[in-house]
């Protein structure tokens, strides 16, 4: 780090904001039209990633005596003051189009004196932030007011050293700006990388095919076909459930390509166990409430575990075990393939890890206990996530507000069925692929978790004050 970063001198004094401010300002409130034409109303929702697209921004009804009051302009600081970004500041550079504010926002207009990037890169600096959780202590929700902003204490240099401090700052952070897009680079190959492998998986694409090892040893093996009939006659004679055997829903095949030889279609339901709710959802409505939720007991999985295939640790959720065994029907075990029902888009997916004890999946959640005996698992739950099904869940996901997928059309999805062993080869190759694929991102992720250190250091160093 180069002296204009150092450590400051004695020079420096240390002020509230509000005496380096001409205005501290709440915004304006008034009702988002969906139009673009007009004076824009700017919301938290807007500033995304530290940018602002304004083409995007909403209009709103304002008069001409309000609009002057909260027109916004460049060198303007503006503040999230409640919500999940609390506390998280914009600096509006360039040219600002006719624009005021929101009222969940606050306006602060700096002297002119004060350089906006410099406080700007201070409001991004571990020093602001520890100001805005000791004033927070103690509060149910966070929030930042007026009172609140006016007080933090800026370590304000000579304008001079202002200009240097942000020049060298700047310098710093285009550095690692260039280090993160490497990385983030290096990312979207990874899952490039990864989508390949499963698509060529369930192509039939990435081992020999079954059929061509046995035609090649004069050898006749089991087809895809032929496994499927021997699953379906296993569950009709090992059926376990209640009710009297239902024969499980078909394919749906009409928009898939051809397969390998020797392969076959099967849907889920045709896959399942011999066991009722093998195929299920989590709870609805007043079968699982917040209230039945308790601090230890049988652990409950969310939409969240699934997708972070994360399971267990402080946040865990539990419910009674008698609770649990009101909701049997819902219990998942080891090797149980999990799916997300909503989102944006549904469909993430992991295998219920062999070292958690059973656990009742929640509303948005889909089960999937596969027969046992005859085929692999983990080949399913890496056909889930190709982009084969992926492509038929989308086709199958419904809702505006709320996108979701029934159990009912899940059950009918067309998943490719090899013969077992080539199953097994498959997936002891994907395995040996993406072992190599975390590797990598492990180590990716860490360098990423490192600039993001090493930009509140740089921070830290700059407004570091004896």
């Amino acid at each position: 780090m180069s002296g204009a970063v150092a450590t400051a001198s004695a020079a420096w004094v240390v002020k509230p904001l509000a005496e380096l401010s001409d205005a501290i300002q709440y915004g304006y409130t008034a009702k988002a039209k969906s139009h673009t034409d007009g004076i824009r109303y700017l919301r938290i929702t807007d500033i995304q990633d530290d940018q602002v697209d304004w083409s995007t921004v909403p209009s709103c009804d304002v008069g001409d005596t309000e609009s002057e009051k909260y027109l916004l302009s460049e060198g303007d600081l503006v503040f999230a003051r409640t919500g999940a970004t609390v506390g998280k500041s914009f600096l509006l550079r360039g040219i600002v189009p006719r624009a005021v504010f929101a009222s969940y926002l606050i306006r602060v207009k700096l002297r002119s004196d004060i350089d906006p990037k410099y406080v700007a890169y201070f409001f991004q600096s571990p020093a602001y932030w520890n100001q805005i959780a000791e004033s927070s202590a103690g509060i149910g929700q966070p929030n930042v007011n007026g009172t609140k902003l006016a007080q933090i204490r800026i370590p304000v240099a000579p304008p001079s050293r202002q200009q240097e401090i942000v020049a060298e700052i700047e310098k710093q952070f285009s550095r690692l700006d260039e280090a993160v897009a490497n990385l983030q680079r290096v990312k979207a190959n990874l899952k490039r990388y990864k989508a390949s492998v499963l698509k060529e998986a369930v192509e039939g694409r990435l081992v020999p095919l079954e059929a061509e090892l046995a035609r090649r040893d004069g050898r006749s093996f089991e087809t895809g076909e032929q496994l499927l009939q021997r699953i379906l006659e296993t569950r009709r004679e090992e059926w376990s459930g209640k009710r009297n055997y239902r024969e499980p829903a078909t394919p749906e095949t009409t928009e898939q390509a051809d397969l390998p030889t020797g392969w076959a279609w099967a849907s889920p339901d045709q896959l399942s166990a011999s066991e009722s709710y093998s195929l299920a959802i989590g709870p609805f409505g007043s079968s699982l409430k917040v209230s039945d939720y308790t601090t230890e007991g049988v652990p409950l999985v969310f939409v969240r575990n699934i997708r972070a295939v994360s399971f267990g640790g402080p946040e865990t959720v539990f419910v009674t075990s008698e609770k649990a065994a009101e909701l049997k029907a819902h219990i998942v075990e080891a090797g149980d393939i999990l799916v997300t029902k909503m989102g944006a888009p549904p469909g993430d997916v992991c295998m219920y890890p062999k070292t958690r004890p059973p656990a009742v999946i929640t509303a948005d959640c889909i089960k999937l206990r596969l027969v046992k005996k005859h085929i692999s698992a983990a080949f399913f739950g890496y056909a889930i996530e190709s982009k084969l099904v992926q492509t038929q869940i989308q086709g199958i996901t419904k809702g505006v507000a709320q996108l979701k997928v029934s159990l009912g059309n899940f059950s009918a999805l067309a998943f490719p069925l090899p013969p077992v062993e080539e199953q097994q080869r498959i997936v002891a190759e994907v395995d040996r692929r993406l072992s190599l694929v975390r590797g990598v991102e492990m180590e990716v992720d860490a360098n990423l978790k490192r600039a993001q250190a090493l930009r509140q250091s740089v921070l830290q160093k700059s407004f570091g004050v004896p």
